[in-house]
C-alpha cells in the first residue's frame, strides 16, 4: 500500500476508535483537504479508497475536477467564498462549507442549475471570535440560518467552523463544545440539521468527542503542504 494509503488507514482507525467512544453515536466521514497537492496525490488517495476531497481555492479546484474527471470524486468547498466566486462553486460543487452572510447563500441559491439536486451547505460559525477567521457569530446564527433555509436550491446540512488553533486538548475540547452548543441550539429552535464540519489533521479527535459528523484532514493524509503546486 502506498504511504498516503497507510495514513489513510491510520487516520480512518483513529476515527473508528474516536466515534465509538463518542457519546452522540454519529457516524463520521473523511473530508481529504486536497488544497495546494498535485492531482497525482489526489488520485492515490482515491485508489486506496478516499472519494470525498475538499478544495479552498477555486480556480486550482476547477483544473483539478477537469483533471481528474475519470474518478467519481465528491467535491466539497471549504475555504472563503468571494461574491464573484458563488457561480462556478455553485454549478461544481456537491457541497459547500462556509456560508457566512446571506447574500452568498443567495447568490449560491440563484445559480444552482435546476438539473443538480439542492446544494449542501454548512453555515461557518466563529465562535472564537477572531477577527482573521470567517464566520458568522453566535448571536447572529439563528438569523441566517432561518433565511438560508428558505433558500429552494440549498440544503442546510449544519455548522462548520475553524477554532483557534491549539495543542491544549482541554482547549481543543472547549472550543468544540462551543459549536455544539450553537448546533443543538438550532436543534431546539425545530432546525433538521445533521452535520458538523469540525476537526482538522491537529484536532480532529477532540472534534469527534463533541459529535463532529465530518473531519476536515489535510496534512496528516498528504503530508506537508507544498506551496500551490500545479495540478
Amino acid at each position: 500500500m502506498t504511504t498516503i494509503g497507510n495514513r489513510l488507514q491510520d487516520i480512518l482507525t483513529t476515527i473508528q476508535s474516536a466515534q465509538a467512544s463518542s457519546q452522540f453515536g454519529q457516524t463520521v466521514k473523511l473530508v481529504a483537504v486536497s488544497k495546494a497537492q498535485p492531482t497525482a496525490a489526489i488520485r492515490e488517495a482515491y485508489i486506496a479508497g478516499q472519494t470525498v476531497f475538499g478544495e479552498n481555492y477555486l480556480q486550482e479546484a476547477l483544473d483539478k475536477q477537469t483533471q481528474l474527471g475519470d474518478l467519481n470524486i465528491e467535491w466539497h468547498f471549504i475555504g472563503p467564498i468571494q461574491s464573484n466566486k458563488t457561480q462556478p462553486i455553485s454549478q461544481h460543487f456537491s457541497w459547500v462549507h462556509s456560508i457566512d452572510r446571506l447574500k452568498i447563500a443567495q447568490r449560491l441559491n440563484e445559480s444552482r442549475p435546476d438539473d443538480l439536486p439542492p446544494l449542501q451547505v454548512c453555515i461557518q460559525v466563529n465562535v472564537s471570535n477572531e477577527d482573521s477567521k470567517s464566520g458568522v457569530l453566535p448571536d447572529d446564527l439563528t438569523a441566517l440560518a432561518t433565511e438560508v433555509g428558505k433558500l429552494p436550491r440549498l440544503r442546510l446540512r449544519g455548522l462548520m467552523a475553524i477554532p483557534a488553533p491549539t495543542h491544549d486538548i482541554n482547549q481543543q475540547i472547549a472550543q468544540f463544545k462551543c459549536v455544539r452548543q450553537c448546533y443543538d441550539a438550532l436543534l431546539a429552535k425545530g432546525f433538521t440539521l445533521d452535520t458538523l464540519s469540525i476537526g482538522m489533521s491537529d484536532d480532529y479527535p477532540a472534534a469527534i468527542a463533541q459529535g463532529a459528523t465530518l473531519v476536515r484532514i489535510g496534512s496528516a493524509l498528504f503530508g506537508a503542504r507544498p506551496a500551490r503546486v500545479p495540478v
